[in-house]
């Protein structure tokens, strides 16, 4: 299978940065895997990604929701904002534990492409490849 260009990993907590780029690294889904902090260190790796003289964009987001500086629905807004090209060639998937219904309903009105419970599995992993990309590991 093709691998995905880049993977974008925004989270605050190092731990699931570190499981979830293992467990990309481990089942070979990206050339590259970059991680943000927070939202704002994801804007800045974007704005990093299209300035150069050939636009490499990453294929797929994995966004928190809970983090400070900038949190997931912050990040969301902002991403709107961005050129349609830079858009369109990303998929935001949201990675969350909150189950509160106001982020819920906020996130449906975003540009995410879904939303996953946390821990990030294979069989998540696989389901999102096959939604967005056509694609599977197993």
């Amino acid at each position: 299978m093709p691998k995905l260009s880049s993977v974008l990993l925004v989270d605050d907590d190092p731990t699931s940065n570190f499981l979830n780029e293992r467990l990309l690294k481990r089942l070979d889904t990206a050339e590259h895997i970059l991680v943000a902090a927070n939202g704002q260190e994801a804007l800045a790796e974007l704005h990093r990604a299209s300035s150069g003289p050939q636009p490499s964009y990453p294929a797929l987001i994995l966004l928190d929701i809970q983090m400070p500086i900038m949190n997931g629905i912050e990040f969301l807004h902002a991403f709107q904002l961005l050129p349609p090209a830079q858009r369109h060639a990303t998929t935001v998937v949201v990675l969350t534990t909150s189950m509160d219904a106001r982020d819920l309903t906020h996130l449906d009105q975003l540009p995410a492409a879904g939303r996953i419970n946390k821990p990030l599995t294979p069989e998540k992993l696989d389901a999102v490849l096959q939604m967005h990309y056509q694609r599977q590991h197993c």
